[in-house]
């Protein structure tokens, strides 16, 4: 996993809606990257739901959450409006995991992100956590934590 204190690698990912979203684009502004396995597994589901309740409070702390897996712009935009999310959604998709490789998120036996959270700010990693497993779900708590710290 990526640590504090490291320049944030530069990305430019399709989201749901095929628009380009780069890191630049949250210059100046806190952006908490949800690294996830892939769109409609439970777990997943669970995730992202959970987020999603809490995104309003994220927000209010001048962050960005944005949720990073390896699926496709187009099965990004059937899971976003499947759960109601509002959170942008990146596909990770070509090169597969490219982003999630630069930011020490990838499991290369199961070929996709691990559940991982990256905090950014002014370009640079301010925290990371990665669970020990990806049946885990790292909770808000910690994305809430992070941006108190």
């Amino acid at each position: 996993m990526i640590a504090a204190g490291t320049k944030a690698p530069d990305f430019s990912l399709p989201d749901q809606d095929g628009n380009e979203v780069a890191l630049s684009d949250f210059a100046g502004r806190k952006l908490v990257l949800a690294f996830y396995p892939l769109d409609f597994s439970p777990i997943c589901t669970d995730q992202l739901s959970l987020y999603q309740e809490v995104l309003d409070q994220i927000e209010s702390q001048g962050a960005s959450l944005v949720g990073v897996s390896v699926d496709s712009s187009y099965c990004h935009h059937a899971f976003r409006k499947q759960l109601n999310l509002t959170m942008p959604l990146l596909a990770d998709f070509n090169p597969k995991g490219e982003v999630s490789r630069a930011y020490g998120a990838w499991i290369a036996e199961v070929d996709h992100a691990n559940r991982s959270l990256v905090l950014i700010e002014d370009g640079e990693v301010k925290w990371s956590h990665a669970s020990p497993t990806p049946l885990e779900i790292p909770g808000a708590n910690l994305i809430f934590d992070a941006l108190s710290a």
